[in-house]
């Protein structure tokens, strides 16, 4: 990661930070008095092929004691009363900009993934995080949809692994590599505009 496009993620996290603490206390309530503890969903992803961190989301999601993989079908049924909104607004994420504050991601780049498919798959991650992951990407705002509709219909845990691997997996590098190509701290701000207003719409 450059200086300068640390120096945007930090600026602008901060920014943010304080603009939506009045957001983050409102959702942080809600989700305590409707859903109970824990507020926050906590899970690893890696920054790098060989390093983790502890990215936070909001929790959307009944905990249980042995989770694995992406989320399909399969986990739909977990989904918590204020689940659903904050997923479909994806207000779940916002908490993330701690990630940013702390420097384990930046807001724009190949989204983190988890570590078994990184173990799996290094011949793809090994080039691929060679960018800091991100908040958004490329491969957020022109596959991310796609994914949900492939992955909503899975049954099971072993039927959502093999549509991602197969099928999401190599879509979302070969996005990801494009942007990996052409980054700079202007196609940054372009790829957050279109984030921002595809969700609105």
């Amino acid at each position: 990661m450059t200086y300068s496009k640390r120096v945007f993620d930090f600026t602008c996290a901060l920014i943010l930070t304080v603009l939506l603490s009045p957001a983050l206390l409102v959702v942080s309530v809600l989700i305590l008095c409707l859903d109970g503890r824990p507020v926050f969903y906590v899970s690893e992803r890696m920054q790098t092929p060989t390093r983790g961190f502890q990215l936070l989301k909001f929790r959307t999601m009944k905990p249980v004691s042995q989770d694995a993989g992406v989320s399909g079908g399969d986990k739909s049924g977990r989904i918590t009363r204020t689940g659903a909104f904050l997923r479909g607004k994806r207000i779940d994420e916002i908490p993330q900009l701690w990630n940013v504050l702390k420097g384990d991601i930046s807001f724009v780049g190949p989204r983190p993934p988890l570590r078994q498919y990184v173990e799996r798959f290094p011949e793809v991650y090994g080039p691929l995080l060679r960018s800091r992951p991100g908040v958004t990407g490329l491969a957020s705002v022109y596959f991310s949809k796609h994914e949900e509709h492939l992955l909503a219909s899975t049954q099971d845990s072993e039927e959502t692994d093999a549509i991602y691997c197969r099928q999401c997996i190599p879509r979302k590098a070969k996005l990801d590599m494009i942007y990996q190509s052409k980054r700079s701290l202007c196609f940054d701000c372009l790829i957050m505009l279109h984030t921002v207003f595809k969700r609105r719409r």
